[in-house]
């Protein structure tokens, strides 16, 4: 976990008098803030222009935090002694929740002798004045005390109010800093602990490279990619996809939406018009991080046209424009759309791969199967080979019994329309009245791009004994998580009671999911948490975690379409494989050298492989 007491951002100090009339204001495109301490072991807040000298130092004394914007790199600090508000803006997210944390940790460990007297405190210490010092990091023990207190705090914190509802902010007490959520500061999943290759990555990224980053299926690199993009200023960081579900995992948009170029089908000069007269043009010239997620499902020719817009837009000739590129993906797993007329290019064959991508890494540790023998096998499948052994393992999960407690087992389909037929078939044939569950969208104009992008439908319809999956994080470690299985049991005035795998009972409320416009605009579905589950298309399961699943592969018909599918099992004992094949296993040839030049280029590079080494089933 970070401790560094310092924040790197923009800000905005307004001071008024008693009237409530502004009197002065400073502005800062960039600051550093740090956290220090004078004597008397007052904390403060120095504010100093980036390379300049003038410090406005604010005593943490009875203030407010408004944090309702936290997670895009806003906040506000309120200052209520001396009428004074400190506006804080394009902060990496997870340094400012660092930030706030280290302010929460130390104020919770001041004494309670010190906040009952602080006078008596100051004229005991026998220290003069003028002394200052930098907030040392936050002790283990600190830490422990500050969790503590998390709860009791966050049941009373304020949060950053509309415009509309300025009136309805509270004060709480004056001696304890009012942290937004402090119970969540530490179950932000942006500042969980990394492991040696994500950390590696991590730095990459930070330190303004090119990178790609690949790896098997469940080695974190979606979570990893989260990781980044919380670490670097939002005004400036565009986090993208190839998939709106992807798109949506990241908090990002589609490739498309941002570029202003739509399919890319036109003439590369048609797309300098597109992209000069759209919405995009603005945010092509200001952004100076491009973060873009599945690049594996990147067309090689759209990405080239891309690149020359990013440099025709943004009158500079270096590669896409002098911008950072931050590449996340797995070639060996759902390929480009092709083309009716040719073959889709994958985006390693393009020539702006060639001048953009610097540095390249792989990661091996896998995080979603604990099973050894299982991630052997799922290696070998995702490179095309099946051994006699991995075909008579594959064939005996035939036979298991993975059900319990009436929850069944989700069907992975090769196509939406197979999956979208079992669901409704299903749902049909029992008993008892639907519930209807319809979206609360923000804006009714953009329902139908939420359909599009985020996993939750719009129009749910639900009855006892639907078999449901989870489509949010809940309770992780009850195992109420994204892609966990359970069934309706009843309604609860209205609410459905879900029983699931983990044992748990969840009554299903209201959830919220949120996307990006390319304009920066932000819109949202609040929905029931719950997709019907019978069957599942594999496009649609990437990303997930699947607890009991099952599937023939007999209708795949693309290159590591089989091996997404399998690699969504938990284990073995989740996992039934119905009619297995070995010719429904292959893995494209062109990413087979692409990905033996890649780990060649590592060595060559002098650059150890990341995470434990690659077994025999690996190796290439």
């Amino acid at each position: 976990m970070e401790t560094d007491g310092s924040l790197i951002c923009s800000a905005t100090i307004e001071w008024l008098n008693t009237l409530g009339v502004l009197i002065k204001k400073r502005t800062y495109k960039t600051a550093v803030l740090r956290l220090t301490r004078n004597n008397f072991r007052d904390m403060f807040v120095e504010v100093r222009a980036d390379k300049g000298k003038e410090v406005t130092r604010l005593q943490l004394k009875g203030v407010r935090v408004l944090n309702r914007y936290m997670s895009e790199g806003k906040s506000s600090i309120i200052f209520n002694e001396v009428k004074c508000t400190m506006l804080l803006s394009n902060a990496p997210p997870a340094n400012l929740i660092n930030f706030m944390k280290i302010i929460f940790i130390k104020m919770t460990g001041q004494t309670e002798q010190s906040l009952k007297n602080p006078l008596r405190e100051k004229l005991l210490s026998n220290k003069s004045l003028g002394g200052v010092q930098e907030i040392s990091p936050a002790t283990i023990a600190e830490i422990d005390k500050a969790k503590e207190k998390a709860s009791s705090v966050s049941r009373v914190t304020t949060t950053t109010p509309s415009p509309s509802n300025s009136r309805k902010r509270k004060l709480i007490n004056q001696n304890t800093p009012s942290i937004p959520k402090a119970k969540k500061l530490y179950a932000n999943p942006t500042i969980r602990n990394l492991t040696a290759e994500q950390n590696k990555v991590l730095e990459m990224a930070l330190s303004q490279k090119n990178i790609f980053f690949t790896g098997s299926a469940g080695t974190g690199k979606s979570f990893l990619l989260k990781r980044i993009i919380a670490a670097l200023p939002p005004d400036t960081t565009i986090a993208t996809a190839s998939t709106g579900v992807a798109a949506c995992h990241i908090g990002g948009i589609t490739l498309h939406q941002f570029a202003g170029i739509g399919l890319g089908h036109a003439t590369l000069d048609r797309c300098f018009s597109m992209a000069s007269q759209s919405a995009a043009a603005s945010t092509w010239r200001k952004i100076k991080h491009l973060v873009i997620d599945e690049i594996s499902m990147v067309d090689g020719d759209y990405f080239d046209k891309i690149e020359a817009v990013a440099r025709h837009v943004r009158k500079n000739d270096r590669p896409f424009g002098g911008i950072q590129l931050i590449l996340c993906g797995d070639f060996l797993q759902l390929p480009p759309v092709s083309k009716q007329e040719q073959k889709a290019k994958f985006c390693f064959e393009s020539e702006a791969w060639k001048k953009c991508v610097h540095f390249s890494f792989e990661l091996q540790q896998v995080h979603r199967q604990k099973d050894p023998a299982f991630v052997k096998i799922l290696n070998s499948i995702r490179i095309g080979r099946v051994t006699e052994d991995i075909a008579n393992t594959l064939k005996a999960t035939s036979l298991q019994k993975i059900e319990n407690d009436g929850i069944l087992a989700t069907r992975l389909c090769s196509h939406i329309n197979e999956a979208n037929a079992i669901n409704n078939s299903q749902l049909a044939c029992l008993p008892g009245e639907s519930q209807i569950f319809m979206a609360q969208d923000s804006d009714p104009m953009v329902s139908q791009t939420l359909d599009k992008q985020l996993p939750v439908p719009g129009r749910l319809e639900l009855k006892v004994g639907a078999q449901v999956m989870l489509l949010k994080n809940i309770n992780i470690a009850n195992g109420l998580v994204n892609g966990a299985r359970g069934v309706i049991v009843k309604f609860v005035d209205d609410v459905p009671l879900v029983h699931f795998r983990a044992g748990e009972h969840y009554l299903a409320k209201m959830e919220k999911w949120s996307i990006k416009s390319s304009g920066g605009s932000m819109f949202f579905r609040k929905q029931i948490p719950l997709k019907l589950a019978w069957a599942f298309s594999i496009h649609k399961s990437q990303g997930l975690t699947l607890d009991c699943v099952e599937m023939s592969l007999g209708r795949v018909f693309d290159s590591g379409q089989a091996y997404v599918a399998l690699s969504r099992a938990q284990s073995l004992q989740s996992l039934r494989v119905l009619d297995f094949n070995v010719n429904q296993v292959w893995a494209n040839t062109t990413v087979l050298e692409f990905y033996k030049r890649f780990r060649r280029n590592l060595q060559q590079m002098d650059m150890i492989p990341l995470g434990r080494k690659m077994k025999s089933a690996n190796k290439l």
